[in-house]
């Protein structure tokens, strides 16, 4: 039986089983590879600190094959000549996943996923287009993967002069071309309603989107403010598991457990530090190398609490909250106005707070309206660090704490005590975090967490509250006239 054991390359786990990328359905492929293309162009303006204009198009190249033609362009700063092979044709890959802060991506499948599964699909690879604004051409080249190496394969190499359509030079950008087995529709789940929601929390982004049917829609920005730069951190204690402690005391290279513990976790004094080791018996003067299975799990033990000085469990300072971005309220309220006409917009970022380690952020907002059917569930539009979640809304954890209001009270209906309302009205939330637990690798809907389940029910109540008030003085001001 040892015989026919063999190692399989990542690349080639997720050929066998792309459902865990989001390409389960050919309705769903289009949309998590619009998605996954549009991520990585919002992630590298915002870091290079462009504001983002972004296009996309879909194109139909054989309606009976099902074979679609997707074209995003970006005018970020381009990928480095030497970096496209990695960045396009490497699974897990990436300058994002170690790094503690909010970030739209940070598994490193991504934009390779899409590669993989138009070469599954279709057999072509993807065509890249990329200039940096150091150079005077651009890189034009065809990537595609080998799912055994989990190594790039590229092709057709040529430096080009990349012209925009006033035939103006391009400074920088990328555009990324794939064809791939897919189908396109119209309705809730759809490449138009992700890229409706992408605009509204990224109200920076100028985006424009071009149909198969040739039809063109254009989401303006709305702001020239580029959201806040966020700050890696390091991981807290209470945040760590026992495999990520062990490894970070075996690659240290400290010479005491004082300077290991301050110099490698954000909330750590040295009062902290000295009674840490106290609680989990270690000397100060021990190397982090050289210390024991046993003691990595009480050390591990002091960081949850389970051991005590003197009675009590060691006081650790909270995370920093800079590595977190919140998009603010007025541009929320803006970012929802320019895509639902409304007559009361209502808005709330809540403070950062943090579970288990993590800092996070909740931010909702409530629009209420004519122009939307008062017959029918209100639209919820639910976001994690800026990525609209299109599925799997009854099982998210954002949805359920929509649910846990009593709407009634507020002035919506609502089939018996629990449920989403229904009203002329959306609910927008929207949770940023350097850690947003996923029920899958897809990234559909986000896992059970009480912590974050009470901030979004609370900021729930309080847009509650402000639509009574609006609903009231519309029926006082009705009675006066």
């Amino acid at each position: 039986m040892a015989k026919n054991q063999k190692q399989i390359a990542i690349s080639e786990f997720f050929e066998k089983n792309k459902h865990f990328l989001g390409f389960d359905s050919l309705q769903r492929s289009i949309i998590t590879a619009v998605k996954e293309a549009v991520d990585n162009s919002l992630d590298a303006c915002e870091e290079a600190r462009i504001l983002p204009d972004i296009r996309v198009k879909i194109s139909k190249i054989d309606s009976k094959k099902d074979i679609l033609e997707l074209q995003t362009e970006d005018n970020g700063p381009g990928i480095p000549q030497k970096s496209i092979e990695k960045v396009f044709g490497q699974l897990l890959f990436g300058s994002r996943f170690h790094a503690i802060r909010q970030s739209r991506g940070q598994q490193g499948i991504g934009i390779t996923g899409v590669v993989m599964y138009s070469q599954l699909t279709t057999g072509k690879p993807t065509h890249v287009l990329s200039k940096i604004s150091n150079d005077d051409t651009a890189v034009s080249v065809n990537i595609g993967l080998d799912t055994r190496k989990n190594k790039a394969v590229k092709s057709d190499q040529t430096r080009i002069i990349w012209e925009n359509d006033d035939l103006t030079r391009k400074e920088h950008g990328l555009r990324v071309t794939t064809r791939m087995k897919a189908k396109y529709q119209r309705g809730r789940q759809s490449v138009f309603q992700y890229l409706r929601m992408t605009s509204i929390v990224n109200p920076h982004a100028d985006i424009m989107f071009t149909d198969p049917d040739g039809e063109t829609y254009h989401w303006p920005r709305v702001t020239e403010r580029l959201p806040s730069k966020v700050d890696a951190i390091k991981p807290h204690p209470h945040g760590i598991e026992l495999g990520q402690l062990q490894r970070m005391c075996r690659e240290s290279s400290d010479s005491r457990m004082t300077v290991f513990l301050r110099q490698n976790f954000s909330g750590v004094s040295m009062r902290a530090a000295k009674e840490l080791c106290e609680a989990a018996e270690l000397e100060i003067t021990m190397k982090p190398k050289s210390l024991k299975p046993d003691d990595v799990r009480a050390l591990l033990e002091a960081f949850q609490g389970e051991r005590e000085v003197n009675g009590k469990a060691i006081k650790l300072l909270s995370p920093p909250t800079n590595c977190l971005s919140p998009i603010e309220e007025m541009l929320i309220k803006k970012g929802l106005s320019k895509t639902i006409d409304s007559k009361f917009v209502a808005t709330m970022t809540r403070a950062p707070t943090v579970s288990h380690g993590n800092p996070f952020q909740v931010e909702v907002g409530l629009i209420f309206g004519e122009g939307m059917a008062a017959d029918k569930h209100v639209e919820v539009l639910r976001f994690a660090n800026r990525v609209p979640l299109m599925y799997q809304q009854g099982g998210c954890l954002l949805t359920k704490a929509i649910e846990s209001v009593d709407w009634r009270q507020y002035g919506l209906e609502q089939a018996g005590v629990k449920g989403v309302p229904k009203g002329p009205a959306a609910i927008l939330v929207h949770l940023a975090s350097t850690n947003v637990q996923f029920t899958s690798e897809a990234k559909e809907a986000l896992s059970d967490n009480e912590f974050v389940f009470e901030e979004t029910r609370r900021a729930m109540l309080e847009m509650g509250r402000g639509l009574r008030k609006h609903l009231e003085k519309k029926k006082k001001m009705a009675k006066t006239r």
